[in-house]
């Protein structure tokens, strides 16, 4: 048998084998390269888990920019000088009123004359320790508390001495409070105060000092029925009652005892109930 022979232009036999196997050998290759190019679950580690680094690099900010900051800068801290300035060197953010609060006998134009502060005085220049003593050196304050109430308005408040007996003198009667500071004088004696019978009253006195002490200790319904006490000595406190009866106090100490053996006492008839011992008092 006889092989016809070949067309012109036709491969040699030899020669398409040859392509075809190698053209079979390049489909496996990129076959295998394909499936060993993808990750594996087991043995490499999950995309979506890996960590990314998504930093751009930074870029220098340009003249430009460099220099509106300084001017940002620079006008931040010309304002807040400005506004120092201003709290503490104008007026305009200064004293317009002042209050008073407390006053009692005093009155609030008293306590305004003591305070002299002085109207567009810058509210953060204020002199509130000097303002304090001024208003406390009215004879009739106890106690004085300044505060600033923004944006403007100062409050003063006082709170005024309590009287526990009136000292009668030639030119009035004098108000005693319990430290024993005779601390003003009026015309008449207030009602329910008593008497204190001494030359006179001062918080460095021994028997001014026993006198307040045992009043401050009486209990209210003995102190509205005294008219007067007195003491020839820091020891021998003396109580004078509206019905007559006369109490031997002593001295000052262990008042609140005296004065509960004292109303078991009043509960006998006398004219004279001696508690100056109170684990011996007696009735005459």
């Amino acid at each position: 048998m006889t092989t016809p022979p070949a067309e012109p232009g036709a491969p040699k036999p030899r020669r398409a084998a040859t392509e075809r196997a190698m053209r079979r050998r390049e489909r496996r290759e990129r076959h295998i390269g394909s499936r060993t190019s993808e990750p594996s679950t087991r043995d490499s580690p999950r995309r979506d888990h890996a960590p990314r680094d998504r930093r751009r690099p930074l870029s220098r900010p340009s003249r430009r920019q460099v220099l509106l900051r300084r001017w940002v800068a620079l006008a931040g801290t010309l304002g807040l000088a400005g506004l120092v300035v201003v709290a503490l060197w104008t007026p305009l953010v200064g004293v317009r009123s002042v209050s008073v609060a407390g006053v009692r006998d005093l009155t609030t134009a008293q306590v305004v004359a003591a305070a002299n502060v002085r109207t567009g005085t810058p509210m953060l220049r204020l002199d509130t320790t000097g303002i304090t003593a001024r208003v406390g050196s009215l004879p009739r304050v106890a106690s004085v508390d300044v505060t600033r109430e923004w944006p403007n308005t100062v409050l003063i408040t006082v709170t005024e001495r309590d009287p526990v007996g009136v000292l009668a003198q030639a030119d009035g009667v004098h108000l005693v409070d319990r430290s024993g500071l005779d601390y003003a004088t009026v015309a008449a004696a207030p009602a329910g105060l008593p008497k204190i019978q001494l030359p006179h009253t001062s918080p460095s006195d021994a028997r001014t000092q026993a006198v307040v002490r045992v009043l401050a200790a009486l209990p209210e319904q003995l102190r509205s029925q005294l008219t007067a006490v007195s003491a020839a000595t820091p020891g021998s406190v003396q109580l004078s009652l509206a019905d007559g009866k006369t109490i031997l106090w002593g001295d000052a100490d262990d008042s609140a005892r005296k004065a509960a053996v004292l109303g078991a006492l009043m509960t006998r008839p006398g004219k004279v109930y001696d508690v100056s011992s109170p684990d011996l008092p007696t009735i005459r």
